[in-house]
C-alpha cells in the first residue's frame, strides 16, 4: 500500500468489516477485516476520510431518537424502514436482548428492536475504538448506505437492495455518480471471496468508499448541524450531494 491518501467506505457484514479504499482519482482496493481495529491499524497513516454504515456516537438516555435517524427517515421515502434507532450506550453493551432491552425501557420509555440490538456488537466495537483512539475522531463518521444511494440518484429510491430490483436501482444511482461504478463494484465483490459478505454489503461499501473520495457535489450532513453525544461524538450522517437534501438544511 502507498502512502497516497485513501478515502474508505466501511460496512459490518455477517461479523466482518468490508472496506473499500478510494484514492483520489479512484477505486484503489477492498479488503476484508475481522474488527473494526484492524480497519483503523491498516489505514491509520494514510486514510483521509472512513466512512462507516454502524452509528458514531450515541444517546446514554433520553425519550427522543437520536437526529440522524429522524433526518434520514424525512429523506428516504419508501426506504424509511431501512432506518434503525441505536440502542443507548448501556443497552448496547448488553449481552442478552431481555436485558438490553430493560435498559432501554428503563433509560427511554422506548421499545428497542431486535434489529437494533442484533447491530450491537459493531456499535460497541465502533465506539470502543473512538473512545480509545483519539486520533480516529477526525478521520471516522457514519454514513447511512441508503442516505448515500438517495442522494447519488437524485430521488427516493423503492427496492429493497436484497432483490434483483433493488441492486437494479442501486448501480443505477452509482452510475449516475460515477459511469465506471459497475466495474468498481465487480472488483470490490471479487476481493469478498471466501468471505460471507452479500452482493448488497458490496454495493453499500463502494456507496460510501464514493461518498468519502473528492468528487462531484458537497460533503454534506444529516442534519445540517449534527449535535453531539456526551462523550462528543458528532451524530450526523455523511452524504455527498449538489444541494442539501431536505429543505431544512439548505
Amino acid at each position: 500500500m502507498s502512502d497516497a491518501p485513501l478515502y474508505l467506505g466501511v460496512v459490518y457484514s455477517d461479523g466482518e468489516w468490508l472496506a473499500t479504499a478510494f484514492a483520489a482519482d479512484g477505486f484503489d482496493h477492498a479488503d476484508v477485516f475481522p474488527e473494526v481495529g484492524s480497519v483503523w491499524a491498516q489505514y491509520e497513516d494514510v486514510a483521509e476520510s472512513i466512512l462507516v454504515d454502524v452509528p458514531v456516537g450515541l444517546h446514554e438516555e433520553g425519550e427522543t431518537p437520536r437526529a440522524p435517524e429522524q433526518a434520514a427517515r424525512t429523506v428516504l421515502g419508501p426506504r424509511a424502514e431501512a432506518v434503525t434507532d441505536p440502542p443507548v450506550r448501556e443497552a448496547a453493551r448488553k449481552r442478552r436482548y431481555p436485558a438490553a432491552a430493560r435498559v432501554t425501557e428503563r433509560k427511554t420509555g422506548r421499545d428497542l428492536s431486535r434489529a437494533a440490538f442484533e447491530r450491537s456488537d459493531a456499535i460497541v466495537a465502533l465506539d470502543d475504538l473512538l473512545q480509545e483512539v483519539s486520533d480516529a475522531r477526525p478521520v471516522i463518521a457514519e454514513a447511512h448506505p441508503e442516505v448515500c444511494f438517495r442522494a447519488f440518484a437524485g430521488t427516493t429510491l423503492a427496492e429493497d437492495p436484497a432483490t434483483a430490483a433493488g441492486y437494479a436501482e442501486r448501480m443505477r444511482a452509482l452510475a449516475t455518480f460515477d459511469r465506471d461504478a459497475p466495474p468498481v463494484v465487480q472488483s470490490a465483490a471479487e476481493a469478498t471471496a471466501g468471505h460471507a459478505v452479500t452482493v448488497a454489503a458490496v454495493l453499500d461499501a463502494v456507496a460510501l468508499g464514493y461518498t468519502a473520495r473528492p468528487g462531484p457535489g458537497s460533503i454534506r450532513t444529516l442534519p445540517a448541524d449534527p449535535p453531539t453525544d456526551p462523550t462528543g461524538l458528532r451524530m450526523g450522517l455523511v452524504y455527498r450531494a449538489e444541494a442539501p437534501l431536505t429543505a431544512a438544511d439548505s
